[in-house]
């Protein structure tokens, strides 16, 4: 009997298992667990050489052949060791020897019980039609802002700002900011600590689970909370109600590389590729693809599936009589959070229940140790991902424009025309049907002409300049620029054709420049970003407001700053190079995640080999 080293992930041969990962990963001694590891240490010559195959002899002609080994569970490696990494065949000698011949491993590997299929795909878009931000990130800070107002009003005089908050005597602004401040500050804390653990084991699902339930409690709390005196419980409903929304959004997003990488078609190409019928940039590009598809298809389906909450919520609108009086308008809005987060409910259970639990990584040590030492590898190692470090700070340069270039067109929509809440409704109606078909649209083109993700990223990108160039006349002249009320309908059909796709776009490019099996953590950190970004753009446009006294004349600063982002992204971002610094930054990991467990010199031997040429000799 011997032992026969291979890629952990392999799965060419299928049957039953006789081999052993434990012994990189849970196991301080690198091949003493190994029951065969005198042989082991006898053919272990590869870098990809992670787990023992236990030979056999046929009952009838005595021939040696490896026992068929199972495929590994799902993505939990997510990754092979190497870019364009090897695995043998074996093949026996006339002299008895086996011999290993190099040929190329896919860089995922698959289980055909953790497919994905039609159903658990349908099931993760129907979560996204829930979670659309009409509960807790549109309807709740709008209904907190009114109770804050209206407080203020009864304190006071109608003219009234003032309220003490947090010990201390604040204006309405003031007391929104430092909410929006207490949320954006415990959100950090908790992507950090749950995006550090959240890419082991097969817990995942539970986290969106959990967040996904307070989220809902949040939603129907609002039913209680309608009148002006109740303004601290809203302030604090909608800090929580944000930090939840975000989160799930968060946590439902990163599993989106996951269930495209597991697709049939993915396995197929994997095939392809071992076989080498096809090129590594050509597996990459239909894997690029396929995270493209369930990206842009999950925000198309949330669009379409809004229209029609939007379509409900108007009627409602109508039932409540809401422009009656203040009491009417308030209780209006306590009834769409709770009636949105009862749909949220009815969409997202599917995805509960269908999404299949695929293991994550192995944590090779106490699952806590796992997670903070994760983190502090991915700080640290964060400076040789150089194409994901590019594309974090054009990430954040583009989404603080974006962000920041939204607030000033709303503050000046309000100096055009103070819309009631029904005209805002059809606003958003119109905006969302624009975003449908826009996301439509570019994914079509992209899937017609197989244009990589980048490029339609870059397509978005130059949509904000555009956006922000408009603004920009506007310093100059009032005949338009954002100075009329047709531009405020004009504005929401090419924001949401136009602009809109960023939402979907960006989140498949941070996939594009995420190492495998780091998703949750990387995503996590992104969002981070995506927060700060959203607060230090209003900031800077303020202050020039008030230096210039023209509410336009932030435009300059946002023009000149999409710009700068736009050629960040454009020619210091390079997608294939990330591929290579993301597979050698996996490798770093595994070798020093050895070496802390106690594999030090067997992880030395990983790196440098002990063989020779394409070939290695197993002997029996």
């Amino acid at each position: 009997m011997a032992c026969w080293g291979e890629d952990p992930s392999h799965h060419h041969t299928v049957g039953t298992a006789a081999y052993c990962l434990a012994f990189l990963f849970k196991i301080s001694r690198a091949t003493s667990s190994c029951p065969h590891s005198t042989a082991c240490d006898q053919s272990v010559r590869t870098i990809h050489t992670d787990t023992c195959y236990e030979f056999t002899r046929e009952s009838t002609s005595g021939d040696l052949k490896p026992a068929m080994a199972a495929n590994d569970p799902g993505l939990a490696t997510m990754a092979a060791s190497a870019y364009d990494p090897t695995k043998g065949d074996v093949e026996k000698k006339v002299d008895g020897t086996l011999v290993e011949e190099e040929r190329p491993v896919a860089p995922d590997q698959f289980d055909e019980r953790f497919e994905t299929t039609k159903h658990e795909v349908w099931a993760y878009y129907s979560y996204y039609i829930g979670n659309n931000g009409l509960t807790l990130f549109n309807f709740g800070p709008t209904a907190a802002q009114n109770l804050v107002q209206q407080q203020a009003e009864a304190v006071g005089a109608a003219d009234n700002t003032i309220l003490r908050f947090a010990g201390s005597d604040r204006t309405i602004n003031s007391i929104i900011l430092l909410r929006n401040g207490i949320s954006f500050a415990i959100q950090i804390v908790v992507f950090l600590i749950l995006g550090s653990f959240a890419d082991f084991g097969t817990f995942r699902p539970n986290i969106l689970i959990a967040l996904s339930l307070i989220a809902w409690g949040i939603g129907f709390g609002w039913l209680g909370v309608h009148h002006e005196e109740q303004w601290q419980t809203g302030l604090g409903l909608y800090i929580v109600g944000l930090i939840a929304y975000q989160l799930c959004l968060t946590y439902w997003t990163a599993a989106f590389p996951g269930l495209a990488r597991n697709t049939r078609t993915m396995r197929e190409k994997a095939q392809q590729f071992e076989a080498g019928e096809i090129t590594r940039d050509e597996y990459d590009h239909v894997d690029s693809m396929k995270r493209n598809e369930l990206s842009n298809t999950a925000f198309h389906v949330q669009s379409v599936g809004e229209l029609v909450i939007l379509a409900v919520i108007v009627g409602i609108i109508f039932a409540l009589h809401v422009n009656a009086s203040t009491a009417n308008n308030n209780w209006g809005l306590s009834v769409l959070i709770a009636f949105a987060s009862g749909v949220w409910i009815i969409v997202a259970i599917p995805w509960f229940f269908l999404e299949k639990r695929r293991p994550g990584q192995d944590p090779g040590m106490n699952i806590v140790l796992a997670g903070f030492w994760q983190l502090y590898r991915a700080f640290k190692e964060i400076w040789q991902l150089r194409q994901s470090l590019f594309y974090l700070i054009g990430y954040f340069l583009l989404g603080d424009s974006l962000n920041t270039t939204v607030t000033v067109i709303a503050t000046l929509q309000y100096e055009i025309v103070n819309y009631n809440t029904l005209e805002l409704t059809y606003l958003l109606i119109v905006g969302i049907a624009a975003q449908a078909v826009g996301i439509f649209a570019l994914w079509n083109i992209q899937k017609r002409f197989q244009l990589p993700t980048k490029t339609m990223f870059n397509a978005v990108a130059v949509g904000i300049i555009l956006l922000d160039g408009w603004g920009m006349i506007g310093i100059w002249t009032n005949r338009f620029g954002s100075h009329n009320k047709w531009e405020v309908w004009v504005y929401q059909a090419f924001y949401g054709l136009f602009v809109c796709p960023w939402y979907s776009y960006s989140q498949t490019m941070i996939s594009e420049v995420t190492p495998r099996g780091k998703e949750f953590l990387f995503f996590s950190l992104f969002s981070i970003i995506g927060k700060t970004s959203s607060f230090i753009g209003p900031f800077l446009s303020s202050a020039i407001i008030d230096d210039t006294g023209n509410n336009s004349s932030p435009f300059y600063f946002l023009f000149a700053l999409s710009v700068a982002s736009f050629l960040v992204l454009l020619f210091f971002v390079d997608v294939k190079k990330s591929r290579v610094e993301q597979a050698a930054f996996l490798e770093r990991e595994r070798v020093a995640k050895m070496k802390m467990i106690g594999g030090g010199d067997s992880a030395s031997s990983f790196e440098t080999g002990s063989g020779s040429g394409n070939e290695q000799e197993m002997k029996t």
